[in-house]
């Protein structure tokens, strides 16, 4: 949400989609795409680490942290800025129950 701020917004509206697939037969991959400014280039190498950001509201802990837990259920994290040249998918991989 703090990406995709109303200011920041021109002629579109705010909008964050959920999407859910299987990955296979043992993985669930959850994506999370906005319609906001995207990733900073100087931020994008080191996005998961700690206090990554250019925010001045903000810690740059959240996605270290997300990280930490996603890879403490067995899965990945991975983010980047979507080809139509607006906003970033953030997605995640966690293993399923067999």
């Amino acid at each position: 949400m703090k990406s995709t701020k109303e200011q920041e917004q021109q002629e579109t509206e705010r909008v964050i989609s959920l999407i859910t697939q299987r990955g296979g037969d043992s993985e669930l991959v959850i994506s999370i795409i906005d319609n906001g400014k995207g990733i900073d280039p100087e931020v994008m190498p080191r996005l998961f680490s700690k206090f990554a950001t250019r925010s001045f509201d903000g810690t740059g802990l959240e996605l270290f942290i997300a990280k930490s837990i996603v890879e403490a259920h067995g899965g990945k994290i991975w983010a980047g800025n979507n080809s139509i040249g607006k906003g970033a998918t953030f997605s995640f991989s966690i293993p399923l129950l067999s």
